[in-house]
């Protein structure tokens, strides 16, 4: 893990509250934000711009998207869409999010990255995350658009040279191997030097474009079996827990905690998670004591069998972590590492 040690006590101390002080069965890691679903690209792996029009114009308050963080009292926020910086407001919308010392990751595509940078001011709480699918014809297939590639990497460049934290998150389909995954990691951490990375297996949007090339558990767990293998994810500023790392390489199984990273947009909480939509609540108590968590996950719901991304099981790896001694310090120790190591 690459977390930062104040990021990593913070959340550390949250948890603790909620669990034994509080003594909460269910509450939020992270919030995924979506103050709108408009997008300058159209990725093929992505069923969020597959809207009406009317809707994919709508953009959402500074007010409601603040208010609906401050409702459920996550300590961080990822602001997703769509494409976040599309958003006339969304430097208010941050800056409000990072004054109540929320920790807020902005996903982009990096597009209007460098057109926007002067609308933000560099802080700890707060980190451009921007997606990368490969090297450079890789990366451009996945976006469907020559030269994204490349424009990202200049504004990753121009973002840390002005003292952004700049994360990545990169999602793998079926039509990646190990070395194609063991490169862009490479590229990321060692070249570019970006703070964190996410890596994700791609999930079966139902309305995403490309239907084939999503990735089943086990070819999930043989990619990054082989990817992992050597040592590779130790030296690698990783942003997740070495649980859920184990996870994706099939060394453990979880049950799904898709509560843990609940889904605020423009329709309300969404249930279950911002990968299926079962409908809409106002307000998160709604989601939180009205949906019916149990018959979600592997084995339970069809449209769950091949899903092994992270706002279902971080959660679940993150508090099994925190219930055991062992992998408490095993996480402490990669979190010294990381920090040691950039």
């Amino acid at each position: 893990m690459a977390m930062p040690l104040r990021q990593t006590a913070r959340i550390s101390t949250y948890l603790l509250q909620q669990k034994l002080l509080k003594r909460r069965d269910k509450f939020p890691l992270i919030v995924e934000l979506e103050p709108l679903f408009a997008c300058n690209l159209k990725c093929e792996g992505c069923g969020k711009i597959q809207h009406p029009a009317g809707v994919l114009k709508q953009r959402m308050p500074v007010a409601q998207a603040v208010g609906a963080v401050l409702e459920s009292g996550a300590p961080m926020v990822s602001i997703a869409g769509g494409e976040p910086l599309m958003h006339p407001q969304i430097d208010e919308i941050v800056r409000q999010l990072v004054e109540r010392r929320k920790y807020v990751f902005l996903c982009t595509n990096a597009l209007l990255l460098r057109k926007k940078l002067d609308k933000f001011t560099p802080s700890p709480y707060f980190s451009f995350t921007v997606h990368i699918d490969g090297l450079r014809e890789r990366h451009d297939a996945s976006v469907a658009k020559e030269g994204t590639f490349d424009e990202a990497v200049a504004a990753i460049k121009e973002a840390k040279a002005r003292g952004f934290r700049v994360t990545t998150n990169s999602t793998f389909f079926n039509t990646d191997t190990a070395q194609s995954v063991v490169e862009v990691l490479d590229y990321l951490n060692d070249d570019l030097q970006v703070d964190e990375m996410m890596i994700s297996p791609a999930y079966a949007y139902e309305k995403a474009p490309d239907q084939e090339h999503f990735l089943g558990v086990q070819q999930t767990r043989e990619l990054f079996k082989k990817a992992f293998a050597g040592g590779n994810r130790r030296r690698w500023r990783l942003n997740h827990s070495p649980l859920f790392l184990d996870f994706l390489e099939g060394k453990v199984d979880f049950e799904c905690t898709a509560w843990g990273i609940p889904n605020y947009s423009l329709f309300g909480w969404q249930r279950p998670c911002y990968l299926m939509s079962d409908g809409y609540v106002p307000t998160y108590r709604e989601l939180v004591e009205g949906t019916d968590w149990d018959k979600y996950g592997r084995g339970k719901d069809a449209r769950c069998e091949n899903c092994m991304a992270h706002c279902g099981y971080e959660p679940t790896a993150v508090l099994a972590t925190m219930g055991s001694l062992k992998a408490s310090i095993r996480a402490a120790r990669e979190t010294v590492a990381g920090n040691r190591g950039h």
